[in-house]
């Protein structure tokens, strides 16, 4: 009896916490239907070949227009459907003024006390939590400065 075959793993979307000046960028999406008018970290799907921090660059570039160095990981991942999960990623702004140039029709820097006050959607809640709690004015050892 021939074994079944190993299940597929989900594709890597990744998100960036971009920051700056201690805050973080949150982008409203503006499709599918059933998410538009809610916000997210701006990313996208790793392509074959591709490492995380570098599809995480080109989606910054391709999505807002910038440049930025995409510096630690977020810890944990977060299904988006049955075939993706979600990463979400530190990025430091480099060059450029983000503007919403696909897939979204409205950015907002945020410190972490206005976090949650936009509805996110549910995938990115759990890093916007974690960027609230490890936000510090200094960084100390495992903690990255927003």
């Amino acid at each position: 009896m021939t074994p079944a075959p190993a299940p597929t793993p989900p594709r890597v979307v990744v998100g960036a916490a971009l920051c700056s000046h201690g805050r973080f960028l949150a982008a409203r999406r503006t499709s599918p239907a059933a998410v538009a008018g809610r916000w997210e970290f701006p990313g996208g799907k790793v392509e074959p070949g591709e490492t995380e921090q570098a599809a995480l660059a080109r989606e910054l570039r391709e999505e807002l227009g910038v440049e930025a160095t995409v510096t630690a990981r977020v810890p944990g991942a977060w299904p988006v459907g049955e075939d993706l999960v979600l990463h979400i990623w530190l990025a430091r702004l480099t060059s450029g003024t983000p503007q919403p140039l696909q897939d979204h029709d409205a950015l907002r820097w945020l410190t972490p006390a206005e976090a949650l006050t936009l509805s996110w959607l549910p995938q990115d809640l759990p890093a916007v939590h974690w960027l609230t709690e490890h936000q510090t004015s200094s960084a100390g050892p495992g903690r990255e400065r927003i």
